[in-house]
C-alpha cells in the first residue's frame, strides 16, 4: 500500500506556503520602510541641491570682471542649474524643464519626477539674477526597484532555506513510510498463505460432507477477509495495475459471477440478491479495476443492509452507455460527499478499513465514469455508475 510521501513536493508545497506567510508578515514593515526610504531620498536630494547651489554661488563670487572676461557656469553630471530674473526669465540656464512648471519661491520643490531648489538673492548683484535654481531628476521607480530587489531577495533566501530544511525534515517520515510499506507487503504475503488454505479446506470439506450453517458462516467470513485482502493487495499493486491493458469483458457474465461469490455473505444476513442484468453487455476495461468497482459496491450494499432485506444489482444499456446500479434498503448515508474519502466510515460498528469505496472513487476518476448516489437515512442507498462504451 503506497502511502507515498514525495519529499520534493512536500517541501515545495510547504516552502511556498511558508514564504507566502513571511511575505504577508513583511508587507507592513516593507511599506513603512518604503515610505521611510522615499522620504530619506527626498531629504538627500534637497541637501544635494542646496550643496550645488552653494558651489555655484561660491564660483560666482570668485568671478572678478576686472581680470576675467568670461564666466564659466559650473556644470554637473546629474544636476542642472540656471539663473533667472525677477520675472522668471532665464538669464542663463541648463534646466530643460519648462519654466512655467517651476515655482520660483525660496525652497525645495517637486514637479513630477523633477526636483529643484530655488535660492533667492537679496539683490540682483549676481549677473542681474534674482533666483538661482538647481535641479535634478528624481526617479522614484529606481527606489521602488531597489526595495523590490531587497524584498524578493529575502523571500528567495527564505524559500531556499525553508525548502532545504523541510526536505531534510520529511526524510525521516519517508523512511518510516517505506518501513511501514515493507511491513504491509510482508504481512499481506503472510496472510495470503493461511487464507488460501482456509478457502481450499472449506471447499474440500463441503464437497466431502456437504454444506451446513456453521460451515457457511466460516466460508462467508473467509470471503469477507479475502475481499479486504484484495483491497489491500490492490493498493500495493496500484501503479502496476494502472499500466495494464484493457480487455474485452462480458460485463453481464462478470457481474453474475461476482454476485454468486457474494451469495454466501448475503445469506449469512438473510439478504436476497436480486439480479436485473441485461444479457451480452460487453465493455473494454481492466479486469482488476472492474472487479474492485463491483466487489466493493456489492460488499457495502450487503454490509449496510438490514437483515432479511434485499440488494438489487442491475446492469442496463442506455443508448451508447452502460449503467451499473447497486440498490440496498439499509441504513443509508448521511454525507454522500465524503463516501469516497480514504478511511471514511459512517458506521464504525460495521468493521472494515474505509478503503474500499476510496479505491472505487480513484478508479471512476481515472476511467471518467459518471457517478450518481441517492441515499436516505434508514431507507437505503443507490449507487449508479455510467460507463461510456
Amino acid at each position: 500500500m503506497k502511502l507515498e510521501i514525495n519529499e520534493s513536493k512536500f517541501s515545495l508545497r510547504y516552502s511556498i506556503l511558508y514564504t507566502l506567510i513571511v511575505m504577508a508578515i513583511l508587507l507592513v514593515p516593507f511599506a513603512i520602510y518604503d515610505n521611510y526610504t522615499y522620504n530619506l531620498e527626498e531629504v538627500k536630494t534637497e541637501m544635494a541641491l542646496k550643496k550645488k547651489a552653494i558651489q555655484i554661488i561660491n564660483e560666482i563670487e570668485k568671478f572678478d570682471s576686472r581680470f576675467q572676461n568670461t564666466f564659466t557656469f559650473p556644470r554637473f553630471k546629474s544636476y542642472q542649474a540656471g539663473l533667472y530674473d525677477k520675472n522668471g526669465n532665464a538669464i542663463f540656464t541648463l534646466i530643460t524643464e519648462p519654466i512655467s512648471t517651476l515655482n520660483l519661491e525660496q525652497g525645495y520643490h517637486k514637479s513630477g519626477n523633477y526636483r529643484y531648489y530655488v535660492t533667492e538673492f537679496p539683490d540682483e548683484s549676481y549677473f542681474g539674477a534674482k533666483y538661482l535654481v538647481t535641479g535634478t531628476e528624481f526617479n522614484i521607480y529606481t527606489i521602488l526597484f531597489n526595495i523590490l530587489i531587497i524584498f524578493l531577495s529575502i523571500l528567495a533566501v527564505t524559500f531556499i532555506f525553508s525548502f532545504l530544511i523541510l526536505k531534510n525534515f520529511s526524510r525521516p517520515f519517508k523512511e518510516i513510510n517505506r518501513a511501514l510499506d515493507d511491513f504491509i507487503k510482508d504481512s499481506m504475503h503472510e496472510i495470503n498463505t493461511p487464507l488460501s488454505i482456509i478457502n481450499i479446506n472449506i471447499d474440500m470439506f463441503t464437497e466431502k460432507f456437504g454444506s451446513n450453517r456453521h460451515l457457511s458462516r466460516i466460508k462467508s467470513a473467509a470471503k469477507i477477509l479475502s475481499s479486504l485482502y484484495d483491497d489491500m493487495n490492490y493498493l500495493i499493486k496500484e501503479q502496476t495495475i494502472n499500466k495494464t491493458q484493457k480487455k474485452r469483458i462480458n460485463f453481464s457474465e462478470f457481474l453474475k459471477k461476482s454476485a454468486d461469490y457474494f451469495k454466501d455473505i448475503a445469506e449469512l444476513k438473510d439478504i436476497t440478491l436480486h439480479l436485473d442484468i441485461e444479457e451480452d453487455i460487453y465493455i473494454d476495461f481492466v479486469p482488476t479495476k472492474l472487479q474492485k468497482v463491483v466487489d466493493n459496491n456489492l460488499s457495502n450494499a450487503i454490509k449496510y443492509s438490514y437483515e432479511g432485506g434485499e440488494v438489487i444489482l442491475s446492469l442496463k444499456r442506455r443508448g451508447d452507455k452502460i449503467v451499473l446500479g447497486f440498490k440496498d434498503y439499509g441504513i443509508g448515508i448521511k454525507d454522500t460527499q465524503k463516501i469516497f474519502s480514504r478511511y471514511y466510515r459512517e458506521d464504525h460498528t460495521k468493521g472494515g478499513f474505509g478503503i474500499g469505496l476510496n479505491i472505487v472513487g480513484k478508479i471512476v476518476n481515472e476511467e471518467k465514469i459518471e457517478v450518481r448516489i441517492l441515499s436516505e437515512p434508514e431507507r437505503g442507498s443507490y449507487f449508479e455508475y455510467t460507463f461510456r462504451n
